[in-house]
């Protein structure tokens, strides 16, 4: 089920296009990732499934609804943190929540409850009556997520949720997100221009550039539509003599390979089906074999192959 949806949607500012022709959809208990660097279109979409912004052209539908006649009622039903958190350091983390929760319109016996579910599930219950400002960034992230959780929304979207933080926070958050997704029963759309931490989390993404939508689908879609090559990683026990290794690139099913030291090395393949028939041959000429790893192209390496066939298109 879908529970968003953007057809051939479009936005003109000043002039000029911040989104031009993009279509996607967020299936229901999924996290899903927009990608791209800055200016590529993300947080403008997030505005617009929002009903924050109005569409230059376009369908968008959020939850079955349209965002700008019904937005009471998707804003009702979704939770966003922004790229700054929207809390007030100097009240507590618990009046904090509690201001916000009854913004909400949530009943006084249901929202302390709910407050003390969140503030537990985030490791913050120790410090409720601390003033925000006194907060680290990575504890300021973790209330601003329980915050948009607050009403139960059904679906999440993090605007840079890892912005500014440092790794080991970043990775905290990266594991909350998971939580969120499995414990929350909600579904997470996620802008990030960090491609390696998306990788972690998101089920499927979008990769915009320059406002267009360059590919989406599961990361194997992605690897897929990228068209980079399949890589293998081989590592032996005996070393591989020169004339066993020009021999073995000679075969039809090696495209290209690089060797590390003469017990290890890297074969670009056509197809992940000829493994076997490697592996037979090395077998054939007596080489112990000590393990065999895909090396499947990161979420980074797939983006700029994207973008760069996208440069090269456009110069003709």
């Amino acid at each position: 089920m879908d529970i968003i949806s953007l057809q051939q949607v479009a936005f003109q500012y000043n002039g000029g296009f911040a989104l031009q022709d993009v279509s996607f959809q967020v299936q229901k208990g999924e996290v899903f990732a927009l990608l791209g660097p800055n200016g590529a279109g993300k947080t403008t979409t997030i505005r617009l499934l929002n009903g924050l912004l109005r569409a230059t052209s376009g369908e968008i539908r959020v939850l079955g609804c349209d965002p700008l006649k019904d937005g009471i009622i998707v804003r009702g039903k979704t939770g966003v943190l922004t790229e700054t958190p929207a809390l007030y350091e100097r009240l507590t983390a618990l009046e904090n929540m509690q201001f916000f929760g009854t913004l909400n319109g949530m009943a006084p016996a249901d929202l302390k409850a709910r407050i003390a579910e969140l503030l537990d599930f985030f490791d913050l219950a120790e410090h409720a009556d601390q003033r925000v400002g006194t907060y680290s960034r990575g504890m300021r992230q973790r209330l601003a997520i329980a915050r948009a959780l607050l009403h139960r929304p059904e679906l999440l979207f993090l605007d840079e949720p890892t912005s500014n933080l440092d790794p080991e926070i970043a990775h905290q958050v990266q594991d909350l997100i998971i939580r969120v997704k499995k414990e929350e029963n909600c579904s997470v759309v996620i802008c990030t221009h960090r491609l390696y931490e998306a990788e972690q989390v998101c089920d499927r993404a979008a990769i915009m550039h320059k406002g267009r939508l360059l590919a989406q689908g599961t990361l194997a879609e992605l690897r897929e539509a990228a068209g980079l090559r399949k890589r293998v990683r081989f590592t032996l026990r005996n070393e591989l003599t020169d004339g066993a290794w020009r021999q073995l690139l000679a075969t039809p099913f090696v495209e290209e390979g690089e060797q590390s030291n003469p017990n290890a090395f890297i074969l670009d393949v056509e197809d992940y089906a000829t493994v076997p028939e490697i592996v037979a041959w090395l077998v054939q000429y007596h080489i112990d074999i000590l393990s065999v790893t895909p090396q499947q192209p990161s979420l980074e390496e797939v983006y700029f192959q994207l973008q760069k066939r996208v440069e090269v298109q456009c110069e003709f």
